[in-house]
């Protein structure tokens, strides 16, 4: 997450100053991390069907930037979905619900990808269950377009703080064909308050936050080296890590300044939020939270159509222990009873942010 200017000036507090000399200059214009950057601009730029829509589906939202896919393409005509495991979240995902979700998206995106030229995807999801592949999906002539294909570049996840305008009731209604949108002032606030704590629970449980930690990736360097993961880069945040006031140990910290700022800047971001989207199911099997990632795809596109931004907030939907009392909270709140809250997400009229990092399609192979 490249930071903002206005957050940088509050980390820095006075305490680093950016001289204006062309040093710095050079400085701050060479922190994009283009490397890392590199599979946005590769999208696309393959003439084999299957590899044109998954040079799109690596681009996909997933849990901590995760990317926990594996892709073979031995079979003519399929891609065989597998899972990662090296990519879970054991402290804040413990029953990997979170990252089924991700691989979800991942198959949506690949579909909506592949129907540019003409094939439609039929998945076989978890053909030898859940410890063999998550799908094995095959391309067919015959697709029409999908027309949210036109979104696939811009859609982002908005790590920002939201302007405080409303959402406009006519943007609600459409995307009430994708979601459960809460936008009355007094469930928002409710909801907002959910966040919050949910969110101080992560950040000051020692294994969930260390989860966390252990997966920043600190500046252009470490960016460009391991693209997954939350990235910190952009040059205040740089210069901060140069003076040694963003550190990891100091992440950890929970008495440290620069970890009291970090959590201040991440309510503030969380506080300003006019309204939120919600997807539950009925049941909660591993094809209803791939379905969920289908679903939350499409909703992240048309959010970007319709000029408006969103942002997953999962922290009260965690199933570890620690966050019991707000998973209660979050289902009583917000699903019917039996139901499962799978996704909450932040909605609003945000920034225009850098595209997160990515893993090339090449090293997402099984084989080729």
């Amino acid at each position: 997450m490249s930071i903002s200017r206005r957050k940088a000036i509050s980390l820095i507090g006075g305490g680093v100053v950016l001289a204006a000399t062309a040093a710095t200059t050079a400085f701050v214009t060479t922190r994009t991390p283009h490397k890392a950057l590199a599979p946005w601009l590769a999208a696309g730029s393959y003439a084999e069907p299957r590899k044109f829509a998954l040079s799109f589906a690596i681009l996909a939202p997933n849990p901590h930037n995760r990317q926990p896919w594996i892709v073979d393409l031995s079979q003519e005509g399929k891609v065989v979905l597998l899972r990662d495991k090296q990519r879970d979240l054991p402290m804040t995902d413990p029953h990997n619900r979170q990252i089924i979700i991700g691989l979800g998206c991942f198959l949506e995106l690949m579909g909506i990808a592949a129907s540019q030229k003409g094939f439609e995807v039929e998945h076989d999801l978890f053909p030898d269950g859940e410890d063999g592949p998550v799908s094995v999906s095959t391309f067919r002539p015959g697709a029409q377009p999908v027309p949210l294909f036109a979104q696939v570049m811009q859609r982002r996840s908005c790590k920002e703080p939201f302007s405080d305008t409303a959402v406009p009731s006519r943007l609600v209604r459409e995307l009430s064909k994708f979601a459960k949108i809460i936008d009355r002032p007094d469930d928002v606030a409710a909801v907002r308050k959910l966040t919050l704590d949910a969110f101080k629970v992560e950040a000051l449980t020692p294994h969930t936050m260390r989860e966390s930690v252990e997966l920043m990736r600190l500046g252009k360097s470490e960016i460009n080296a391991n693209p997954d993961g939350i990235d910190l880069g952009g040059p205040f945040l740089e210069a901060l890590m140069l003076t040694e006031q963003l550190t990891r140990e100091s992440q950890l910290d929970t008495n440290s300044s620069g970890f009291r700022q970090g959590l201040d800047i991440y309510l503030e971001m969380l506080t300003a939020t006019p309204a939120y989207a919600v997807l539950a199911t009925a049941s909660n099997d591993r094809k209803d939270q791939i379905e969920t990632g289908r679903k939350w795809l499409r909703l992240n596109l048309m959010t970007t159509r319709l000029g408006l931004a969103l942002h997953p907030v999962s922290q009260a939907l965690q199933e570890y222990p620690e966050m019991a009392d707000h998973y209660r909270s979050a289902h009583d709140m917000l699903a019917r009873p039996g139901h499962t809250v799978q996704m909450l997400g932040r909605l609003g009229f945000g920034p225009t942010v850098q595209a997160s990092p990515r893993w090339p399609l090449e090293k997402k192979l099984a084989h080729g």
